[in-house]
């Protein structure tokens, strides 16, 4: 979501290098960089002044200390006032209540209300073993009812209706009175939204409200969306003791400063970051790494939980003892590898995380992805004799291959010469070393097997 604001902000540090020492003079370019970089992102423009102000009392006259260039002071200086805008790190929803915990979620239409709902659902169900019960009170969209039925399905939630033509307050009490029957720790109550606010909509929501009486009331909001997200912000923090904001789709490519600005409009803090469409796409909110994202610097941390979370390591271990043994790198290994990169979501998902000057030196990220998968369906077009055994592939093969995936005949050579190259790798690999390689990955990755 903060690509181009990344860009425009790197291209402001740029102007610094070189400079022996931050002055007043050399700062003033790059502030205003700085300040139209935010304005464009659509932050809203008292949080850039107050932001820009304090960046200036912070920079100017700093000394370059540890060798540090000014380009490098500055980031620092960035960093810290980013950091200071976007609040505190959150730890998620306290739990330490009387159940059911009762979380209310309102916001716009097309905001990611209902898919919220199911992703909170199955952080409490995944990271705490907590029991949910999901319910919608949005009866104009019974579309939006049955997709959250649904969804509570996916996650292993439990789903509460009321039969067609209930009233939005009757649901949710009801729904409440079923989750204290029923010994839920949480219900999670889904609200309607509106294109735009209006007062029938801030009525309704602040009835529901009233009727739970919710521990949390959280505002879930766009984080692709501009000047729109801090309107709503304000009518929706006016009208209910707000305890929390989430921000959806957090991985688009939009300008989306606004989530920058959307913390000071309302006085809540940011509480959850939604990353992509699945349902375990949410995360608790860091605001270190998003810092750390929006100068360019990255979020690696973030790349390597991925890994941790989505690598089969049953499937390394088993490659490492079979290249150990001397037995030979075959075509199912290396389907069984492309098919790992795929899980972890891809190049441009882990490019993205990677800081702004090493992902702009990567290959074009689409065509990547799209030649891992050209790779997997040429591998799918050799028979199980061909996998075990690729010297059998000669070039009557190679055309048959190339007919069953769909591509040309150079791209099954271009296929078998990569092959032969990581073939030669792990040959190298032979006599423990691959085993050892990957004992030492997972003895420095927290959290991974093998760590005392």
């Amino acid at each position: 979501m903060i690509n181009k604001l990344t860009e425009r902000l790197s291209r402001a540090v740029e102007s610094l290098r070189g400079r022996g020492r931050i002055t007043e003079e050399n700062i003033a370019t790059t502030l205003r960089e700085v300040r139209m970089a935010l304005l464009e992102a659509d932050v809203a423009l008292p949080v850039v002044k107050a932001f820009i102000a304090r960046v200036q009392a912070a920079a100017l006259g700093s000394e370059v200390l540890s060798g540090l260039n000014p380009g490098q002071a500055f980031i620092g200086i960035l960093h810290s006032e980013l950091v200071s805008v976007l609040g505190e790190r959150s730890q998620g929803l306290p739990l330490n209540v009387q159940p059911p915990l009762v979380v209310l979620l309102a916001g716009l239409q097309g905001a990611g209300k209902t898919t919220t709902a199911a992703k909170l659902a199955s952080w409490l169900i995944q990271t705490h073993r907590k029991r949910v019960l999901l319910v919608s009170t949005d009866v104009r969209r019974p579309a939006a009812i049955l997709q959250l039925e649904r969804l509570a399905g996916q996650v292993g939630a439990d789903f509460f209706r009321l039969p067609d033509g209930a009233a939005p307050v009757a649901i949710a009490q009801a729904a409440l009175e079923q989750a204290k029957r029923g010994v839920y720790d949480a219900l999670i109550v889904d609200t309607a939204g509106r294109l735009h606010v209006d007062a029938e909509l801030m009525e309704e929501a602040r009835a529901i409200d009233m009727a739970v009486a919710a521990q949390q009331r959280l505002f879930v909001v766009d984080a692709m969306s501009g000047q729109d997200a801090l309107n709503s912000a304000k009518a929706f923090g006016a009208s209910l003791a707000l305890t929390g904001i989430v921000l959806s789709k957090a991985d688009g490519d939009a300008r989306g400063g606004a989530a920058l600005s959307v913390r000071e409009v309302t006085g809540a803090p940011i509480l959850f970051l939604g990353t992509g469409e699945k349902t375990g796409a949410l995360e608790p909110f860091n605001p270190e790494r998003m810092a750390h994202r929006i100068l360019g610097m990255g979020d690696v941390l973030a790349l390597v939980q991925g890994v941790q979370q989505q690598l089969d390591t049953a499937e390394a271990e088993r490659l490492a003892r079979k290249v150990s043994s001397g037995k030979g790198f075959d075509f199912n290994d290396l389907r069984s590898q492309l098919e790992q990169m795929k899980k972890l979501g891809g190049m441009e998902s882990m490019l993205d995380k990677l800081p702004a000057q090493l992902a702009r030196k990567a290959v074009n990220l689409k065509q990547a992805d799209q030649e891992v998968k050209r790779q997997i369906a040429m591998i799918d077009s050799m028979t199980v004799a061909e996998r075990r055994w690729p010297d059998l592939i000669d070039g009557s093969r190679r055309r048959r291959i190339a007919r069953g995936a769909g591509v040309q005949v150079q791209d099954v050579n271009r296929l078998q010469k990569q092959f032969m190259d990581m073939q030669r790798m792990m040959k190298q690999m032979k006599g423990g070393k691959l085993g050892r390689m990957l004992a030492g990955l997972k003895g420095s990755l927290p959290g991974m097997p093998g760590q005392g």
